[in-house]
């Protein structure tokens, strides 16, 4: 059969302008329908032609419908800020930078804003400073979520000795390199298989259409920065009912890290959107929102989610990998969330709870708090404290910029404290180093009132960016899972 040959003349005659669309119809005609005759293929354009929102969600002929659809211009909405901002609690304000404290301040500001609440954590970011809570009124800050939407830690306990992180110190070390690949941009040659990337969402949103083979392909991948995945040991000193793991030293997993590029595409396509829609201040402008009844509200939330999913699936595919090589189930998993919104009740009312860089404490909710390269992390249980709006710090907060960092810190005293702690790291650079963080105890002590530690967790083996790792080929084809 002679393969399908349209004309430029023909397809204007169905009443295609003049413009790039005629030849983008007959770019997808020919190659999707090449075996197609001509009179089923015009027929088709002029379907396309006269009702092209209903086939913009088609795979093939959405490229011809969205050229068709005529974009509505953008309602402009002018934003007055409040000129006081609703007061707010801060946690450790002793050692928070001044920069922070300003931008939440500023949040404080914003017509939705409800209540807010700062971590212990806390520094400057791009909107809400890192470690700034945020409850809104019925509407979403993309940038108040972040750009790692859906960052989370993830924590699987083992009963194995801990001497085995210093007997099969090489066994442990190969498994890291062989579980996962950190960096920006970086992705397997071959995307792996998981359910998160069945969801209907990445049909309906045209955005994510274009995000899906991507974010197979950095499936079970990891960030880079303060990314990780590391072995270590767990000690929990008291019974806990929540936690429900028995006294002792445990050999533990831990990992950091984010929903990789389609997080960050969210997150910057929507920014743009709602700066777009909301006129607002220059010192507010990152700030902006969608309410949860405007389509593009509707459409990050269901992006936001999927994030948040896809950020979990990474997890679950890496932990389920090293947990075959152990040959072990975890007896427990511990994992939350951070750089979300959710949909809570505050004080008798449903709000939108922003936490960028905070962890949900909510009520005996089980959460991580990680310290540094040498540093230990706590496994905390919420104490649901409203004043916090039931949150917590995400972590020890860095009280040093990367620049900072690597202008300031020797590798010599890097490898000098490594040692100290009996910790072996696999890449990592300088501007992770110890030095450039808080102090994890002072910042625990800063929010005694919100969580409660029932286990610590003791870096022992530490893989982040920049380590020497053997050239990926491929990840699992299947979902990794327990035989």
């Amino acid at each position: 059969m002679a393969k399908l040959q349209l004309k430029a003349k023909e397809i204007r005659a169905l009443g295609y302008d003049e413009g790039p669309v005629v030849s983008i119809a007959m770019q997808v005609m020919e190659k999707h329908y090449k075996h197609a005759s001509k009179e089923v293929a015009l027929d088709i354009l002029k379907s396309v032609l006269q009702s092209p929102n209903d086939f913009a969600a088609n795979d093939v002929l959405c490229k011809i419908a969205n050229e068709l659809i005529e974009e509505q211009p953008v309602p402009r909405f002018e934003e007055v800020l409040r000129e006081a901002g609703i007061p707010y609690n801060v946690f450790g304000v002793s050692f928070i930078e001044e920069l922070a404290i300003k931008q939440m301040n500023g949040a404080m500001q914003l017509p939705v804003a409800v209540a807010g609440a700062l971590m212990p954590d806390a520094h400057a970011g791009y909107g809400l400073p890192i470690g700034g809570v945020l409850a809104t009124d019925n509407a979403v800050i993309p940038y108040g979520v972040g750009v790692d939407i859906g960052c989370r830690m993830c924590l699987s306990i083992f009963d194995i000795d801990v001497k085995e992180l210093t007997q099969k110190q090489q066994f442990f070390t190969k498994a890291l390199h062989e579980s996962t690949l950190f960096g920006a941009g970086r992705e397997f040659e071959q995307g792996g298989e998981h359910e998160v990337l069945d969801s209907p969402a990445f049909k309906d949103i045209a955005l994510l259409r274009q995000l899906q083979s991507k974010a197979a392909r950095q499936l079970g991948s990891s960030g880079s920065g303060n990314h990780f995945v590391e072995f270590g040991e767990v000690v929990i000193e008291e019974a806990d009912s929540v936690l429900a793991v028995p006294p002792g030293k445990y050999l533990a997993l831990l990992s950091h890290s984010g929903s990789r590029g389609m997080g960050a595409t969210i997150a910057t396509h929507y920014t743009q959107l709602a700066r777009e829609k909301r006129l607002l201040p220059s010192s507010a402008q990152n700030l902006a929102w969608f309410t949860l009844n405007e389509e593009e509200g509707i459409e990050y939330w269901i992006a936001m989610n999927l994030a948040g999913d896809y950020a979990k699936a990474c997890h679950d595919v890496i932990h389920a990998k090293l947990a075959r090589q152990l040959g072990r189930k975890p007896l427990r998993t511990v994992e939350n969330h951070h750089n979300f919104a959710w949909k809570e009740m505050h004080e008798g009312r449903e709000v939108v709870v922003h936490r960028k860089g905070a962890t949900p404490a909510g009520k005996d909710v089980l959460g991580i708090i990680p310290g540094s390269v040498t540093a230990p992390g706590f496994i905390v249980k919420g104490l649901g404290q409203q004043a916090a709006i039931c949150s917590a710090s995400h972590g020890a907060g860095r009280k040093m910029s990367r620049s900072v960092a690597m202008e300031s810190i020797t590798q010599h005293a890097l490898n000098a404290e490594l040692q100290k702690h009996g910790v072996k790291l696999l890449g990592g650079g300088l501007d992770e180093a110890p030095f450039a963080y808080k102090n994890i105890e002072d910042v625990m002590n800063a929010q005694k009132q919100l969580v409660t530690a029932v286990g610590r967790f003791y870096p022992r083996i530490v893989k982040m960016d920049g380590g020497t790792a053997r050239q990926w080929k491929k990840s699992n084809r299947k979902t990794p899972g327990f035989e």
